[in-house]
């Protein structure tokens, strides 16, 4: 084996706690493998990352968050990422999200205030086309029930699908084995109610733009969160999505744990 080798298989032990999903590249001019670990922690205005206003916003981009609320944390703990929410910018300082009281429309203002870390994303195939299509999405399911039982289930299967993320488990074995523990622990019944992530990559596939080709119920905002540029996806993506920056940022106690899990 050569030094390179062992390094990678060495950082590879170091993570199995953690769970990170792992993909290991070709150096393309020594030949020799490189590992890429998943990015369990956001970039931030502190450590890089680009701080923004909502006028750098355009519609169709995908913003993640999170709050310092209970069920927030539990979320980011579940899923070991600083984000627990997904919603989407339409445009015209409008935002639709699924929350628990069913599919709502938000203003930036009422955004901005109701949540403590806000971070931006976009794909950079969405034109006028898909913006319509996105808006035309979200006017019509504003209003429908929040999908109460695939987020109860999302809890259990968040848990288990950690076994097929341990460090060094190529890519398409990753997916399908998330895939299929998704088929036996969600189930195959759908109905037209949606939880955050679930909402984000249904609109996206009306404005046939998908995100990824894997059941919606089965995505986590953490999931979005590593379809960014860079980052290692546990599911198969279409599209690796654009950072845009922070429109707001918060230190989180959640954040100092995913550091040490990241360590």
């Amino acid at each position: 084996m050569t030094h390179r080798l062992l390094r990678v298989l060495s950082t590879a032990l170091a993570l199995v706690l953690a769970g990170c999903a792992t993909h290991v590249d070709l150096a393309p001019d020594e030949g020799q493998p490189a590992l890429r670990v998943q990015q369990r922690l956001a970039l931030t205005p502190s450590n890089g990352g680009l701080q923004i206003t909502p006028d750098d916003l355009r519609a169709g981009d995908i913003v993640l968050s999170s709050t310092h609320s209970i069920v927030s944390m539990g979320v980011r703990l579940i899923t070991v990422a600083p984000v627990s929410h997904a919603a989407l910018y339409l445009g015209d300082g409008q935002f639709v999200e699924a929350v628990g009281s069913g599919v709502r429309l938000r203003s930036t203002q009422e955004y901005m205030d109701g949540e403590s870390t806000i971070v931006a994303f976009r794909h950079p195939g969405v034109g006028d086309e898909q913006v319509a299509a996105l808006n035309a999405f979200a006017r019509q399911h504003a209003g429908k029930k929040y999908n109460t039982a695939g987020i109860v289930l999302q809890a259990p299967f968040s848990i288990g699908r950690q076994y097929c993320e341990l460090p060094l488990i190529p890519g398409l074995v990753r997916d399908y084995c998330i895939r299929g523990l998704a088929a036996i622990q969600l189930g195959a019944v759908k109905n037209d109610r949606f939880f955050c992530s679930q909402f984000v990559l249904e609109a996206y596939r009306h404005a046939r733009l998908p995100l990824t080709t894997a059941d919606p119920r089965l995505i986590s905002p953490a999931d979005l969160l590593h379809m960014r540029e860079g980052d290692v996806p546990s599911v198969r993506t279409e599209q690796a999505l654009q950072y845009v920056g922070h429109l707001k940022t918060a230190p989180m106690p959640s954040d100092e744990m995913a550091v040490g899990l990241a360590d």
